[in-house]
């Protein structure tokens, strides 16, 4: 016979007599089988699955048939065979005859899953995949048959087609099934118990019975009773209805209503854990979706959620407490051991993947994977697991997921424990194919080991309540100063020491918002000595210990925060240093302290998160209110992240620069289509119209500073004849009102720029500045494409035309972005832009150093040879040269100097002092805004001209400034480079007097 497997990769049988028993009634049943049995295909399927499985050998004899058919066809065409007849069961198909359907399928589906797993056909995850399929099949088969029988009671309304079609039955009938735990996330074990949750839809228009609960609880216990009982067929599935809501209090079918206030006021993080793998897989499974996005916060939580780690950990400590996990099971070794439960089992591996994606899973919904290996894997490109550690539990997870099949196939028993005889092992080493079981019993111990050191590392490790740092004693109860404790900080190097222990003090106490709660005293008492010997390091540490207490004053509760600490000791150093140097990020800081997430996110070398995360978590959003909070959440924490590396140093300018447009960009791009959406329920579409926005300034140059606005041009257009927009109305919403076109695209410009600057919980996105469109700020705040072009063909100002030179569509429909960047790119290559360019620039130039003199020293902007002058040579010299030399145009200054330069528009001397100059103004400009804003002083304090000092000497290496009075004297030459290049391209700045 030609078979679908190879016999070699089958394990060799363990139990030879059982092989020959089995052979021998196999044979009995028919000449196919007589056939298959002697076949060498054949024997060794046969010697595999009795020499091993009492249960399998069973299964092979009742089911031969199906044997024969997978072995010709192959495990996939053949499970196609086993659900196809459960899609298709008659309406009028009797319960008893229903439960028999149910069971056939079944057994035959637990034999192809059997021997595609064991002959090496499937991997891992199709053979859980497919025990799924079988399991939600078998479910919504039964939940059909007993709907239709609630229809024929009088007790639900179902339309002629999902009577007839079981595969619609569930269709608005109110009834919700949803798959938990495995079945969920499609990893059902082979004598796997199906975790599931029964709700109902009270409102649902299948319903018309009096009392709509007690329809739903009596198909939920039929359902139950027809998947489990026990009959001559063997039973389907044993169900589990414990993880619904308050599962001791509620009936076994809750309410959808009761079930989300539930969840919105009692719901526990162990129940978050349950629901990432929550999914519909009966019933209306359309009502389920809508279901699991209206918990979807609850799931998923705005912050990282440290906190949760403590609760989710102590889970699994009282389980094994529960199951006794002693012996075997306290530590890793082979006889005995609970592979699920035990020491470096499975439970291991999940509750790492679920409490890591519990922690960043609400800011990125690419972690939200339902599966094991798949959030494992998603994890770790995050960079949230190291992809060692991935590698491990990852190849640790199918090592055992294969070895629980094995010990579950045995005898369809729902086991995770070995055998703790030597027999037994034995039998499920020549199982798994290994040659003996000292090879097992290496393999077992390695991988469990493996798990075990990487949990162990990331969630048992308690922080430590004493660091080497402090070298004294650090008392702060009682009232009084304690005299070592002073003399701890003392050596430590505060210089108010008693300060600084009353303050502490103070915390310990709960006379701050943040320390009131027994929990958050707790984590401050371990924190507190590594938190002061990260503080003694900087240059004013109790400058700094002064600020975190505003920090703390500021905070509603302060679990997460010191939870976020405590599980992340390096931050401390972050935050310390942060509160040390720069007095305006701490004051941010203590206004925005969802802000410090942004600290841990930016950890390792992955700031740029949150712009890479907030396209999906904004498509995500279920309403324009959501995506508005999730977007001024992720945008604080980015600025702050991007603001904190800047300041430390690993963030250069340039790529600070970029991540902070990328950030902007994301958010614009993000929330768009979340605005025009609703805006168009209220009033409909127009035909044909979109609406872009074009940025300008820093945002259009991709150089973006600390506290930047953001410069907007809104772009819209439509359809030739079209007069004012149009809309049906849907069921139960009110008609669009129409609007007339310029009406409708200005008050949705509105609605963009409202949501970009108003003020929420998290504070604001961005100020916007939108005084670049046409007419300034006299014009519409929505412009036509074809106003944009006629007003930049015959009214624009060159000014104007040198801020185009940054223009860049952020954001609308490509169709629309392409002729906007048409419109833009004729406006620069106009004749007349290149005639005035020079000299408009050049008594523009005159007239801002007469009317806005530079604001002391330190004004890199807009002192003689300062960042303005830099851009006005790059946007000038753009237009002057753009018509015969298309190439020179770009929108970041450093770019446009060097395409200038290749033009030979600017000698290589000249782009190279340019470019290094508007360099160090915008690093200069950027730290005095991280650190003291406005300094009108030549001074600066210690900490502020650490920090330039240290930007400076990154800039320039081999000639870094090495104190305050070289970094001026630096500055100094290069002010005096760029004022040179300036006046040899476009001339001496008229009347400039002594004010430059």
């Amino acid at each position: 016979m030609t078979a679908c497997f190879a016999p070699e990769r089958l394990p060799r049988p363990f139990d030879p007599a059982a092989v020959a028993i089995l052979r021998e009634r196999f044979a009995e049943r028919g000449a196919a089988e007589r056939d298959f049995a002697t076949s060498e295909a054949g024997g060794a399927l046969l010697a595999a699955l009795a020499g091993h499985s009492p249960y399998l050998a069973d299964l092979a004899e009742r089911e031969s048939a199906a044997l024969l058919a997978l072995a010709e066809r192959g495990p996939d065409a053949m499970m196609g065979r086993v659900l196809d007849p459960l899609a298709r069961i008659d309406p009028d198909t009797p319960r008893a005859a229903v439960a028999t359907t149910l069971r056939q399928a079944k057994r035959q589906g637990a034999l192809v899953a059997a021997v595609a797993d064991i002959a090496g056909l499937w991997p891992l995850d199709k053979v859980t995949g497919a025990l799924s399929d079988l399991a939600e099949a078998a479910i919504d088969a039964a939940c059909a048959h007993l709907l239709r029988d609630a229809a024929a009671r009088g007790e639900l309304r179902l339309s002629g087609a999902a009577r007839a079609d079981p595969r619609i039955v569930g269709r608005n009938s109110g009834l919700v099934v949803l798959g938990m735990g495995k079945l969920g996330g499609r990893e059902l074990n082979y004598s796997s118990d199906v975790d599931l949750m029964v709700l109902y839809d009270p409102a649902a228009s299948a319903y018309h019975a009096d009392r709509a609960g007690a329809v739903y609880v009596r198909i939920a216990r039929d359902m139950v009773r027809l998947l489990e009982e026990r009959t001559a067929e063997g039973y389907v599935f044993r169900t589990d209805l414990r993880l619904r809501p308050d599962p001791a209090a509620t009936p076994l079918a809750v309410s959808i209503p009761a079930a989300i206030v539930y969840y919105e006021s009692m719901g526990q993080n162990w129940e978050r854990a349950a629901m990432i793998k929550a999914r519909p897989v009966a019933g209306d499974r359309a009502a389920g979706e809508a279901f699991l996005r209206e918990i979807r916060p609850f799931v998923w939580r705005r912050h990282l959620d440290f906190a949760a780690v403590a609760d989710i950990h102590s889970i699994k400590r009282q389980i094994h407490a529960h199951k006794g996990a002693k012996g075997a099971n306290a530590t890793v070794q082979l006889e005995g051991h609970d592979v699920k439960l035990g020491r470096g089992g499975i439970r291991e591996i999940e509750f790492t993947a679920q409490v890591l994606q519990l922690i960043w899973g609400g800011r990125d919904p690419g972690l939200r994977d339902p599966t094991t290996l798949g959030a494992l894997s998603s994890l770790a490109a995050a960079g949230k697991i190291e992809r060692r550690a991935a590698a491990d539990l990852a190849d640790a997870y199918v090592f055992l997921r294969n070895l629980e099949h094995r010990l579950q196939m045995v005898a369809d028993r729902q086991t995770h424990r070995m055998p703790e005889d030597a027999q037994g092992v034995a039998r499920i080493a020549s199982f798994l194919g290994f040659a003996d079981p000292d090879s097992f019993r290496a393999a077992f111990t390695a991988h469990l080991q493996r798990v075990e050191r990487h949990y162990g590392r990331m969630f048992e490790a308690e922080p430590t309540l004493a660091s080497e740092e402090t070298k004294g004693s650090l008392v702060f109860t009682g009232v009084e100063d304690d005299p070592a404790t002073i003399a701890t900080l003392s050596a430590m190097g505060y210089a108010g020491p008693s300060t600084i222990a009353a303050m502490v003090r103070g915390w310990h106490h709960g006379h701050t918002r943040a320390t009131r709660s027994e929990r958050a005293r707790e984590l401050l008492t371990a924190l507190m000595p590594s938190l002061l010997a990260a503080f003694a390091k900087q240059r004013d540490p109790d400058a700094a210990v002064a600020r975190l207490d505003g920090v703390f004053a500021r905070l509603a509760a302060g679990v997460q925060v010191l939870s976020l600490l405590a599980r992340n000791p390096p931050l401390l150093d972050r935050l310390a240093g942060i509160l040390g140097a720069a007095p305006q990020l701490a004051d941010h800081l203590s206004r925005h302290t969802a802000a410090l997430e942004g600290l841990l996110v930016g950890a390792g070398g992955t700031v740029g998160n949150a712009a890479a995360t907030l396209p999906a978590l904004l498509k995500d959003a279920r309403h324009l209110e959501e995506a508005l909070e999730a977007a001024r959440r992720l945008v604080l924490e980015g600025k702050f992240e991007i603001d904190a590396a800047t300041l430390e140093g690993t963030l250069d300018i340039d790529a600070a620069g970029e991540a902070r447009s990328d950030l902007a960009d994301a958010a614009i791009v993000g929330l768009l289509p979340h605005i025009a959406g609703a805006f168009a329920e209220r009033h409909g579409k127009v035909k044909g119209g979109a609406l872009a926005v074009v940025a300008l300034g820093k945002l259009g140059g991709r150089e973006m500073l600390p506290g930047s606005d953001l410069d907007l041009i809104l772009i819209y257009d439509h359809a030739a004849g079209a007069e004012a927009s149009e809309g049906k109305a849907r069921r139960g919403q009110p008609a669009p009102r129409p609007l007339p076109v310029s009406t409708y695209f200005t008050r949705l410009a509105h609605q963009m720029v409202a949501a970009i600057t108003a003020p929420g919980a998290e504070g604001k996105l961005y100020e916007v500045d939108m005084r670049l469109r046409p007419s300034g700020s006299k014009g519409p705040v929505a412009v036509s494409l074809s106003a944009f072009q006629r007003y930049h063909a015959e009214e624009a100002w060159t000014w104007e035309r040198m801020a185009l030179t940054r223009a860049r569509v952020v954001a609308g429909p490509p169709v629309l972005k392409r002729k906007i960047e048409a419109a833009i790119r004729a406006a620069l290559l106009r004749p007349d832009a290149a005639e005035k360019a020079v000299p408009d620039a050049l008594a523009m130039r005159g007239r801002m150093l007469r009317d806005l003199p530079p604001d002391g020293p330190w004004d890199v902007k807009l002192g003689r040879g300062g960042l303005v002058e830099v851009e006005f040579v790059a946007q000038a010299l753009q237009l002057v040269h753009a018509r015969r030399h298309p190439g020179v145009l770009a929108t970041t200054t450093r770019t446009a100097i060097a395409n200038l330069a290749a033009a030979g528009a600017l000698e290589a001397e000249e782009a190279a002092a340019l470019v290094g100059a508007e360099r160090m103004w915008r690093s200069i400009s950027g730290l005095l805004r991280l650190t003291v804003g406005r300094w009108r002083d030549d001074a600066l304090p210690d900490s502020v001209a650490a920090a330039l000092l240290n930007a400076c000497r990154r800039l320039c290496p081999e000639e870094g400034p090495v104190d305050l009075p070289a970094l001026q004297a630096q500055m100094a030459r290069r002010a005096n480079e760029v004022r040179a290049v300036f006046e040899r391209r476009l001339g001496r700045p008229e009347s400039s007097g002594d004010r430059e």
